[in-house]
Parts: structure tokens; C-alpha cells; sequence
């Protein structure tokens, strides 16, 4: 006796034990049902084949760092360089070595709800994380560069582990420890793209708590880019304590 069409996709999807005999044998069962089971099927085993390949390719550099004898790697990414509005955040995390994730990688790639299952799946796996800010009072005394360095300091200064190596994305820091940069680190590094998640999070809720207490710039929305509804909100309601006065336009506005 046949399995129902039911039946099917209850074994093809609710297993995480692979059945080639059985996936063969649908091969030749004539029921449309079953046929497009089986498409959905073998489509998710693409996907997830596709996603460990990835994972495979962004753990190179954590396998061959531990390879080499390191045995605690920080990864580190940063957000909010470019707004006129809010902080840099910077973001520092240890990962254990098993961690997997598929899917994980440059925070800019996923969507705000997939970023935030992800970062919270981050916070109770590392080893250690932290997350630093640098608020626009400072990022106007010290510049935009030095304050995203500041962050990262910072966020490698407050780990409740000492790090062996550093692995970041385009940047290095005056700190004794041995490190590696990476151009598009966070598309190249798992622990970069961890970092990114929880800095790219950690910002954004930020930003919503800000557009809580200034409503009308629109800052859940745009996080402090230099929009259109941004740059209407300023000229309407003027410069707050969030923007960035040494940024333009904000600094043609106040001059």
C-alpha cells in the first residue's frame, strides 16, 4: 500500500535523516502531489547544500588560524560609518569552534527579521561578545574613522576572554594582538559576519528607541542616512542631539 501524499511529505520533511532509496521510489510515483514534493524537496537540498558549501568557505580562515596554534579568535565589524544620525557601532565576538549557522554572513545581506533570529542565536552560542558605541559628540571631536577604530577597541578591550588573534573586516588596531584583515571580511569570515550581525542589530534598535523619543525624522526607517524624508525632517524640525554637526549637510545647517 501506497503512502499518502501526506504521509510523503512528513517523511521527506520532517527528518533530518537523509533517504535516498526513498526519494528514488517517488521518482516514479505518478501523483502530481508527489511530484511537487519531491521539486520542494530536492530544491531545500540545494539550498542547504549551497549553504554549507558557504559555511565550509567561511570557516577557512578560523580553521588555519587554529591550525597555526590560536586558540581564541575575535572577529570584529562595525556599522553606522555613513549616517548623518546615531552612533558607530562596533561589535567583537568569539565563536566555539563547532559553531554553525547556515546562512550567516554580511549582515547588509539579510533581512532585518533574519538578522535578529541570527544575532540572538549568536549572543547564546559565543564564548564572548560585545557590543561598543560611538555617539556623535565624539565622532565630531575625534572624525568618523578614528571614532569607528575607538569602537572596536573598545569592543575588543571589554571581552570577558583574552583574544589571541583579531580577524576584521579592512581594518587594524593599535592593540598587541597578532591580526588579519580582510577587504569584504564579512562575506569572507564567519566570525566577521557574526560581529556585523550583532553590530548591524544592536544599531538599528537604537535607532528605533531614538525615533521613540524624536518622532518625526523618521529614524526606524532610514537609521540616520541621509534620505529624502531625512533631509525634509531636518529642514522642518532642525538638528538634534543624534546628528552628527561635522557631517554635510548637518554642518551647513548649523553654520
Amino acid at each position: 500500500m501506497s503512502l499518502s501524499i501526506k504521509e510523503v511529505e512528513q517523511k521527506l520533511f520532517t527528518t533530518d535523516q537523509r533517504n535516498d532509496a526513498f526519494v528514488d521510489s517517488l521518482k516514479t510515483d505518478k501523483r502530481k502531489g508527489v511530484q511537487s514534493l519531491l521539486k520542494r524537496y530536492e530544491a531545500m537540498i540545494t539550498r542547504v547544500e549551497r549553504l554549507e558549501k558557504m559555511h565550509e568557505e567561511m570557516t577557512q580562515y578560523e580553521v588555519s588560524l587554529r591550525n597555526q596554534g590560536f586558540l581564541s579568535i575575535a572577529g570584529l565589524d562595525e556599522v553606522g560609518r555613513g549616517p548623518l544620525a546615531g552612533p558607530v557601532v562596533a561589535a567583537a565576538v568569539v565563536l566555539p569552534e563547532d559553531f554553525k549557522l547556515l546562512g550567516l554572513t554580511d549582515s547588509k545581506k539579510l533581512s532585518k527579521d533574519r538578522r535578529e533570529e541570527y544575532a540572538q542565536v549568536i549572543k547564546e552560542q559565543a564564548v564572548a561578545f560585545t557590543i561598543e558605541m560611538v555617539h556623535a559628540t565624539e565622532i565630531d571631536k575625534l572624525n568618523i574613522y578614528e571614532s569607528t577604530k575607538l569602537a572596536m577597541t573598545r569592543a575588543v578591550q571589554n571581552l570577558t576572554i583574552n583574544t589571541d588573534h583579531l580577524l576584521l573586516d579592512a581594518m587594524t588596531l593599535k592593540l598587541p594582538v597578532q591580526q588579519t584583515s580582510l577587504i569584504k571580511g564579512d562575506q569572507k569570515s564567519l566570525t566577521i559576519a557574526a560581529s556585523s550581525v550583532l553590530a548591524k542589530v544592536a544599531r538599528d534598535q537604537y535607532m528605533d528607541e531614538v525615533d521613540k523619543e524624536y518622532p518625526g525624522y523618521g529614524f526606524s526607517k532610514h537609521v540616520g542616512y541621509g534620505t529624502k524624508e531625512h533631509l525634509d525632517a531636518l529642514k522642518k524640525l532642525g538638528v538634534m542631539k543624534e546628528h552628527r554637526r561635522s557631517f554635510r549637510p548637518i554642518k551647513d545647517l548649523i553654520e
